[in-house]
């Protein structure tokens, strides 16, 4: 019978940092993934989860030896079986860029065998008072907080240090239903924008969201970005960092290196933020072909972007309109992709790959799916030419890159 070792103490020298928050370290032969924890440090873990096989998890609850990189996490919420919104919070500022580096660098090695040397670059402002848009649960007793890590236990807070000034100030000094969802925006003109999500029921045995309710603001966020307005619903996406958008519209420009008449794509498109960008490089001449699969997205776009008429939309996954019979007929010049966390995966890039543009610029929110995508693509004579990577995501462990990749010549 095996024995878990859930709540067990070891103490443990840390190793590397891993890809979603944590360090490596090793114990009778075992792999121990470790949060709250920096590499060189030892200290002392209990563990949290053990499924019995080669690995487990678990949070150092107390350093023996401290790394030169550590500090005092500015947030109470932060630490073992607290709020599980920041990983890093116990890490300087540029510490946490240079995990974050490492592994990117880690996963392109490991899963599309390049050695690259990664520096993540940090977007202005601190690792403070950033994040625009915030998703937040509410507990039994109708207090509003974030989960806490790898659970479904709810943590009240009254303040978080990253999110806007502002943002949330309504919403942690009131009662909410409980098991409600709030978003909560606060958009370029320091609006707040607050809508609840009722709890969910089940229906044929699944969970299904409750109905959704304007609490606060006009439920449209006003956004600048590209060097243009944007009006979007205030719960639908947009970068959560206020200079992420700005930030990666400059390198799909400057990659993407579209010419007047040109033909793009751009998939994942969303709103439309770097069709924007496309758009002014084709001109009135060329074109530009948007795939998104979110409808309300699509509605947004329309009406953002409706001074671009050679902007087309298709609504749809990504997958299904390039098998379209006709979306392909015309080869792109440069496709530009924006996927979700999981990445494109095999069929988008072959159909990519298959019609031969001469640039693709990816833009990626985690660093194994790049990894794995531009693996794939080389496969079909793509190679990666560039990579920036950002700290739009400061204090966590999530890090945004751009990768351009070309034909291999």
């Amino acid at each position: 019978m095996t024995t878990t070792w859930v709540r067990r103490l070891i103490d443990v020298e840390v190793g590397a940092v891993a890809h979603g928050g944590h360090c490596v370290a090793r114990h009778e032969g075992r792999v121990v993934f470790v949060r709250h924890a920096l590499p060189g440090e030892r200290v002392r873990v209990r563990i949290t989860e053990d499924t019995g096989g080669s690995f487990c998890r678990g949070d150092a609850v107390e350093v023996l030896q401290a790394s030169p990189d550590r500090v005092t996490p500015p947030c109470p919420f932060a630490g073992p079986g607290r709020c599980g919104g920041c990983d890093w919070q116990h890490a300087s500022w540029p510490a946490q860029r240079e995990l974050k580096a490492a592994v990117v660098a880690e996963q392109l090695q490991r899963l599309a065998k390049l050695d690259r040397e990664v520096v993540v670059e940090a977007l202005p402002g601190g690792p403070e008072d950033w994040r625009t848009r915030v998703r937040m649960v509410v507990g039994p007793d109708g207090r509003a907080g974030f989960r806490a890590h790898r659970s479904h236990d709810v943590v009240p807070v009254d303040h978080c240090v990253i999110a806007a000034p502002g943002a949330l100030d309504d919403v942690v000094d009131r009662s909410w239903p409980p098991g409600a969802e709030l978003v909560v925006t606060r958009d370029a003109g320091a609006r707040v924008h607050v809508t609840e999500i009722g709890p969910p029921t089940r229906r044929r045995g699944r969970p299904v969201p409750g109905p959704a309710r304007r609490r606060a603001g006009s439920g449209t966020a006003a956004e600048l970005a590209a060097g243009r307005a944007w009006n979007l619903r205030a719960d639908g996406f947009w970068q959560v960092h206020p200079a992420a958008a700005d930030a990666l519209a400059a390198v799909v420009r400057e990659w993407a290196a579209a010419r007047p008449g040109d033909h793009a794509w751009d998939l994942y498109g969303g709103v439309g933020l770097f069709a924007a960008v496309l758009a002014e490089q084709v001109g009135a001449t060329g074109s530009v072909a948007v795939v998104e699969s979110a409808g309300r997205a699509v509605e947004d776009g329309r009406v953002n972007l409706a001074d671009l008429p050679q902007v087309s939309w298709h609504a749809g996954r990504t997958e299904a309109v390039l098998a379209t019979p006709g979306f392909t007929d015309r080869r792109p010049d440069v496709v530009v992709l924006d996927p979700p966390r999981k990445g494109a995966g095999r069929d988008v890039v072959e159909a990519i790959a298959r019609s031969r543009p001469d640039r693709v610029v990816y833009v990626a929110c985690d660093p194994a799916a790049l990894a794995r995508d531009i693996a794939s693509f080389a496969t079909h004579g793509y190679e990666l030419a560039q990579l920036r990577a950002f700290d739009a995501f400061p204090m966590t462990h999530h890090v945004e890159c751009v990768a351009l990749l070309t034909p291999v010549r």
